[in-house]
C-alpha cells in the first residue's frame, strides 16, 4: 500500500506539471501569433518572412547547452522542435517540397527539420523539387546532398549550377535500410531488389551475401521502390521505417546497410539569404582555368586565413571536355570578414564563382 501511496503522489505531481506545460505552450503560441501580426503589419501587403532558420538554430542550440537532464539534450531539442513547428503553423503553415513519393528518407529529413506541422509536397525528381521552390509553389524544400558511405549526390550539385536558390539549412539523418516486401513474401521468393542507386550501393555487401545473383533495379527514390514492392509480387525494396508505415510492407530483414553509422545529409533550400547564426557553414561552386596548380590556388586562401574546409568535391563542368567545377563547403558565414577575404581572393583565381549560401550547422 505504501508504494501505491507514493505512486499517487508522483502521478499528482505529473498531472500538475502537465497543466503547467500546457499553459506555457499556449503562452508561447500566443506570442507566435503576436509575432505574426507584427510581421504582417510591417510587410504592408508584401511577403512577410515568417521562418527564420538562424533563429531556430540558435534556440535549439541553447536548449541543448542549457539542458540540465535527465532528459537527453537532443531529445529535449526534438520536443521543442515540434512545439516550434506548431507555433509557426499559427503564423503561417510552411509548405516544404521533398523527393517523393511518400516514405522516402527525404520526407523523414523534412519532418526532422520542420516538424509535423509543415505541409509536405512530394516531387518525382530532384530537379522538380528545385523547380517547386523557384516557381514559389512552396516555401522551401529538402534535397539529399551527401551520404557517408556513397558520397555526394551529383544530381543535387548539378541543379545548383542552374538554380538561383540558396542553401538555408542542413539536416543530418541516420539511415537504417530494411529489405521490405509484401507480407506474404519470404526472402526465397524475391526475384528483384529495387531501390535508389545510393541505397543499393549502401547495402551492396549484404545483397551479395544474402541475395547473390538477384537482379537490382534502380529507382528514382526509395519511396518508388516501396511502391513497387507493394504492387508487384516477388519484388523487394530497400527503404526505411516511413515506407513500412506508408505502404504496409513487412521487413524481410532489418538494418541491412553495410556500415552501421550510415548517415545522409540533406540541404534545405529556399529563396532568401540567411543571416549568421553564430555556428554556420558556407557552400560555393567554383571553376578555374585548367593549368598546373589551379586547385592549389583555390585552396590556399582558406589555409592562409585558417578557415576549415568541411567538404570538397568535383563535378564535370558540362561546358568543355575534361574541365571541372569544384564544390567547396567550409566553416563560416559570407558576412564574416575572413570569409569576405577568401571570396575576394577566389575571384582572382577563378573563371566562375557561385556562392550557394551560408546556413546554420545542423542543430540536432
Amino acid at each position: 500500500m505504501a508504494s501505491d501511496d507514493q505512486l499517487a503522489v508522483i502521478r499528482a505531481d505529473i498531472d500538475s506539471i502537465d497543466r503547467q506545460l500546457l499553459e506555457l505552450i499556449n503562452a508561447r503560441a500566443a506570442c507566435a501569433r503576436r509575432v505574426a501580426e507584427i510581421k504582417l503589419a510591417a510587410s504592408q501587403g508584401g511577403d512577410a518572412l515568417f521562418y527564420r532558420p538562424e533563429r531556430e538554430a540558435q534556440i535549439l542550440r541553447a536548449i541543448q547547452e542549457n539542458n540540465p537532464g535527465p532528459l537527453p539534450a537532443d531529445q529535449a531539442a526534438r520536443i521543442l522542435r515540434e512545439i516550434m513547428s506548431s507555433c509557426l503553423a499559427l503564423e503561417r503553415p510552411l509548405t516544404v517540397g521533398f523527393l517523393g513519393p511518400v516514405g522516402t528518407y527525404s520526407q523523414a529529413a523534412a519532418l526532422k527539420h520542420f516538424g509535423q506541422s509543415a505541409i509536405l509536397e512530394p516531387q518525382s525528381t530532384i530537379r522538380d523539387v528545385f523547380r517547386l521552390v523557384e516557381d514559389r509553389a512552396c516555401d522551401m524544400a529538402v534535397v539529399p546532398v551527401e551520404n557517408s558511405t556513397e558520397g555526394m549526390v551529383g544530381q543535387t550539385l548539378d541543379c545548383f549550377l542552374e538554380s538561383p536558390l540558396q542553401i538555408i539549412g542542413e539536416v543530418e539523418l541516420p539511415v537504417v535500410h530494411h529489405l521490405l516486401a509484401g507480407s506474404s513474401q519470404s526472402l526465397d521468393d524475391i526475384t528483384v531488389v529495387c531501390g535508389h542507386e545510393q541505397a543499393l550501393g549502401q547495402c551492396r555487401d549484404w545483397l551479395d551475401a544474402n541475395l547473390p545473383g538477384v537482379p537490382r533495379d534502380v529507382c528514382r527514390s526509395n519511396g518508388e521502390a516501396a511502391q513497387r514492392a507493394k504492387n508487384e509480387p516477388n519484388v523487394a525494396a530497400i527503404a526505411g521505417d516511413l515506407a513500412v508505415e506508408n505502404y504496409d510492407l513487412a521487413k524481410l530483414s532489418e538494418a541491412i546497410q553495410d556500415i552501421a553509422h550510415n548517415t545522409t545529409r540533406f540541404y534545405v533550400i529556399g529563396r532568401e539569404t540567411v543571416p549568421a547564426s553564430g555556428a554556420d557553414k558556407t557552400s560555393i561552386l567554383i571553376a578555374s582555368r585548367n593549368r598546373p596548380g589551379a586547385l592549389l590556388n583555390l585552396l590556399r586562401p582558406f589555409e592562409e586565413r585558417g578557415i576549415s574546409l568541411t567538404r570538397i568535391d568535383s563535378r564535370p563542368s558540362k561546358t568543355e571536355k575534361w574541365t571541372y567545377m569544384f564544390f567547396i563547403e567550409f566553416e563560416g558565414h559570407l558576412s564574416d570578414d575572413l570569409v569576405k577575404g577568401v571570396m575576394s581572393a577566389l575571384e582572382e583565381n577563378s573563371i566562375l564563382l557561385k556562392p550557394l549560401g551560408s546556413y546554420p550547422k545542423a542543430p540536432i
